[in-house]
């Protein structure tokens, strides 16, 4: 297998390089490598390095016992990373023999063989046999096959990827309902409905073992979905993480929104503001998808960092941290087009937004899209008079 040297942060490795002549889809690779997805990465040693951190404010043990799983590695470049960067023993998986092999190789480029491991199995396997302080799942495309395993194997810490965004987000309904058993919505929002969503499924697999989570960082990134999450063990904190699953109704005539909290909850079929039917999406996760002090964390992190991204994760990071606590967004263009006017400079709106006692925040989803608790006949009103 032809191989060459990339280096990310401070880390270098081999990578496969594709068949001459033809481009550079990871899929046409000998072992997957995506160049594109150095910002998901790059926050990821940041923000396991903040996990990997409070871990040690409460538990009496050095930085290198603390077990960090890579659980489809393909080139090892991740995990490799967080070993190199973060300096936790760092487990490195992949089930064909290709990668492992590369694997190998990278361990020794690396010289971090003393808190590296490799292993070649299944992933679901591994993560049944063993038990790990940071579960960092990155499948190519869903990682529902393998939550029950990773929630089953996580003790503290769970790191989610999930690139079937078209599942998540209602474009394909029937698979994401086969994968996720739950209804999306394929609307202006659904970039949060697949956060919200997979954070759902997520929920409901730690709570078959008797555990809860607290989100703490959850963004959707061009084609995928990533969470980091706190495991909480215990049958009430799995209790606790299930009162924050729920419904929402919603009207695509008028615009407005209602959420439901409970798995079995009466719901009208009628709009509330308008009297006309509401599409219903869930159960999803109706609860926090940022945890403000981690990101403060996550961003100390990535200064601190010789990071390619620097940049574009800290605003991403700072863009998460700010945003409202409120599911979901409202996309200001598609209200403007309801209500036939143009539309004003998102500044000068939410200047505005907030005169009338809102609050308001943009969002890190989209350029144009905004969180408030403000009704939709206020948003409208606003949007009328700029």
């Amino acid at each position: 297998m032809l191989s060459t040297k990339v280096t990310e942060g401070s880390t270098t490795v081999y990578v496969p390089v594709p068949p001459e002549g033809v481009p550079f889809p990871p899929s046409e690779a000998p072992v997957f490598y995506n160049p594109h997805m150095e910002l998901n990465r790059d926050i990821s040693v940041a923000a396991t390095s903040a996990c990997a951190k409070r871990i040690l404010l409460k538990k009496d043990m050095d930085l290198k016992d603390i077990t960090y799983l890579d659980a489809m590695s393909a080139s090892g470049i991740r995990g490799l990373r967080i070993a190199n960067e973060v300096g936790i023993t760092s487990i490195l998986n992949d089930w064909s023999d290709d990668a492992h092999e590369l694997i190998l190789e990278n361990i020794e480029l690396a010289e971090v063989s003393d808190i590296a491991e490799a292993t070649c199995k299944n992933a679901n396997v591994l993560m049944h046999e063993r038990r790990f302080n940071i579960v960092d799942l990155d499948p190519f495309g869903t990682p529902a096959p393998y939550l029950d395993a990773a929630t089953r194997s996580a003790v503290h810490f769970l790191e989610v990827t999930a690139t079937d965004t078209a599942p998540l987000c209602g474009a394909h309904f029937n698979s994401g309902m086969r994968k996720y058993a739950a209804v999306p919505l394929n609307n202006e929002f659904h970039s949060e409905m697949g956060v919200r969503i997979l954070l759902g499924k997520i929920a409901r697999e730690l709570a078959k073992h008797d555990k809860g989570m607290t989100p703490l960082l959850s963004h959707a990134t061009r084609h995928y979905v990533r969470t980091y999450l706190q495991v909480k063990k215990g049958a009430k904190q799995a209790d606790k993480a299930l009162k924050e699953l729920g419904f929402l109704s919603h009207c695509e005539h008028c615009g407005h929104r209602e959420v439901s909290h409970g798995m079995a909850i009466s719901i009208s079929a009628h709009c509330s503001s308008c009297g006309k039917d509401v599409y219903i999406a869930g159960p999803l996760w109706l609860g926090q998808l940022h945890e403000t002090q981690y990101c403060d964390e996550v961003l100390l992190e990535i200064e601190d960092r010789p990071l390619g991204t620097k940049e574009q994760a800290k605003k991403l990071v700072l863009a998460c941290r700010d945003e409202l606590d409120i599911p979901f967004f409202y996309d200001q263009h598609v209200i403007c087009k309801m209500i036939g006017v143009s539309a004003p400079a998102m500044d000068l709106f939410i200047a505005a937004l907030r005169e009338t006692g809102a609050n308001v925040s943009r969002t890190h989803f989209t350029g144009i899209s905004f969180k408030t608790d403000a009704k939709i006949d206020t948003i409208k009103d606003v949007l009328r008079s700029l």
